[in-house]
């Protein structure tokens, strides 16, 4: 929701600054008003938006190291409560600075909630089954902005910043409110110790482990030049510039792309390298095709294309670098997730940066078509993740022993009735 209504709001600041002393001034949109040479701008907002990823790249091999230590629960349970604070401080904060705190602590937040999030799952979920139901938990994620982006356009139009960041806080706090009860009746954080402790310096050296991890880091990125460039782009070469609104409803179909690859990308009956080579091939011909559009109709396809390609991506690789870490010998999933979230992290730190200026240098077509060959350019490398043939038709993903399976069923039938009682 941040997307949408940020951008807006930065330049409703500054132009009220440079006009405050015309007092007649229409009610419109200030960006629409005064949208010519607003690709300057892209700057100080990509500055702002990438500060968030900047902090949870800091707070990732932190929050690992903790999460193997302590278990999920409290991690997520304190990076939920970052949430809400930072919710709070984009509803009531009216300067740069504040907006730019709460942007930091929301990058704490999702370095918590994300790791103890992928890890508690990847304990609980049995190996041939993360492939189908890892991805759901993508599945909340592609929600969100499906319903983020759109809703939050409208509700900023039709009731202002405040009252709609108050809105995401009650959510908030429901959801503290079910961890709370949760944490009361299962014990869903034992620790294995007799598990090999992997550390992420150790993860740096293995080379499937890398090649899956930027994969993920490199089709995220396409995401994260997208966010902060695209409203611009819209006001500053559509004429009339679209509405609020429609700032936000432009991502819709990038997230129901992310939302159909990341539910059924695990249930395509094709080696799972070859999907995320196709893939990542489709995601670089969209970036590619962005600039090229005439009309905000015709960015669906090329959005939808880039939203399908990451959440393929994400559906494939994240439960496979679960499985990697089981044929190291190792249950403590913390440092091959906090790897993967640093990757992520450092998209959308670079992106919204490096894109902001890249813009007002190169231009929007330019930066766009040098994303997406990025993404091209990759691909090779995927082959590296085919099994040798071992008789394993699972493709690139290991087979484990089926007694750790068995173990996992048992442990979860000893732990959860007992708890229950």
């Amino acid at each position: 929701m941040v997307v949408p209504i940020i951008p807006d709001h930065l330049f409703t600041i500054e132009l009220n600054l440079k006009e405050q002393t015309h007092s007649d001034f229409a009610s419109s949109s200030s960006i629409q008003r005064e949208y010519e040479g607003i690709d300057k701008e892209n700057g100080l907002l990509g500055a702002l938006l990438a500060s968030k990823a900047f902090v949870q790249l800091l707070f990732t091999p932190i929050i690992g190291y903790w999460i193997t230590r302590v278990g999920c629960s409290l991690p997520m349970l304190i990076g939920s409560c970052n949430m809400l604070l930072s919710s709070l401080l984009f509803a009531y904060g009216k300067s740069y600075r504040l907006l730019i705190i709460a942007r930091a602590l929301h990058g704490s937040s999702s370095a918590a909630i994300s790791i103890s999030g992928m890890s508690l799952l990847a304990k609980h979920v049995p190996s041939e089954l993360r492939p189908k139901l890892m991805p759901l938990s993508f599945g909340g994620i592609a929600l969100g902005v499906l319903v983020g982006y759109p809703f939050g356009g409208a509700a900023y139009q039709h009731f202002g910043k405040e009252t709609t960041f108050i809105l995401i806080s009650l959510m908030i706090s429901f959801n503290i409110g079910l961890q709370l009860n949760l944490m009361n009746k299962f014990n869903i954080d034992r620790i294995e110790q007799d598990s090999d402790d992997l550390k992420v310096l150790d993860l740096l050296k293995d080379r499937k482990t890398m090649i899956a991890t930027c994969a993920i880091g490199v089709s995220t990125t396409t995401m994260a030049v997208l966010e902060p460039c695209i409203p611009i782009w819209l006001l500053g070469h559509f004429y009339p510039p679209p509405p609020r609104w429609l700032l936000g409803a432009v991502f819709i179909p990038d997230s129901i792309g992310y939302f159909l690859g990341s539910h059924f990308g695990g249930f395509i009956p094709i080696d799972n390298w070859r999907i995320a080579l196709i893939v990542m091939i489709v995601g670089g011909l969209s970036s590619c095709s962005v600039p090229l559009v005439d009309s905000v109709s015709q960015l669906s396809l090329p959005h939808f294309g880039i939203g399908l390609s990451v959440g393929v991506i994400d559906a494939i690789l994240v439960p496979y670098l679960a499985t990697l870490m089981e044929s190291k010998r190792s249950t403590k999933y913390g440092s091959v997730y906090t790897l993967q979230q640093m990757a992520v992290s450092l998209a959308y730190c670079l992106g919204p940066l490096i894109g902001g200026e890249a813009v007002y240098l190169i231009g929007f077509t330019w930066l766009m078509k040098i994303v997406g060959l990025m993404n091209v350019a990759f691909c090779p490398l995927l082959v590296e993740l085919e099994e040798v043939k071992t008789g394993n038709k699972d493709g690139m993903v290991s087979s484990i022993n089926k007694s750790s399976t068995l173990d996992t069923y048992q442990s979860l039938e000893e732990d959860y009735p007992k708890n229950s009682e």
